[in-house]
């Protein structure tokens, strides 16, 4: 069962696609680009993991574009979401 979603090689992030626990390995594949992630924290059906080490202020890549940056440093299998995720669009200041 495919426990995970990546949509394009670039991409920084999978989406969950049912819960998942702390401590959980999870492989993803987009195109020939194959990553295994240990989950640091469980995550929640629909919500966002990093798969690398995405630093603070960084793009966050989910389809291959950004979706925003990280305000704090993300580890590998960690959640991706408002408390560490601050969007971008229409605020002018980010290129």
């Amino acid at each position: 069962m495919q426990k995970a979603l990546v949509m394009n090689e670039q991409d920084n992030t999978a989406t969950a696609l049912c819960n998942l626990y702390k401590g959980e390995t999870v492989t993803v594949s987009a195109d020939k680009k194959q990553v295994t992630v240990e989950l640091a924290e469980a995550i929640a059906f629909g919500h966002k993991f990093a798969l690398k080490t995405i630093l603070k202020g960084e793009p966050v890549v989910k389809y291959g574009a950004s979706i925003g940056r990280a305000t704090a440093d993300i580890a590998p299998g960690m959640h991706i979401h408002t408390h560490n995720l601050e969007g971008i669009r229409g605020r002018g200041d980010w290129q």
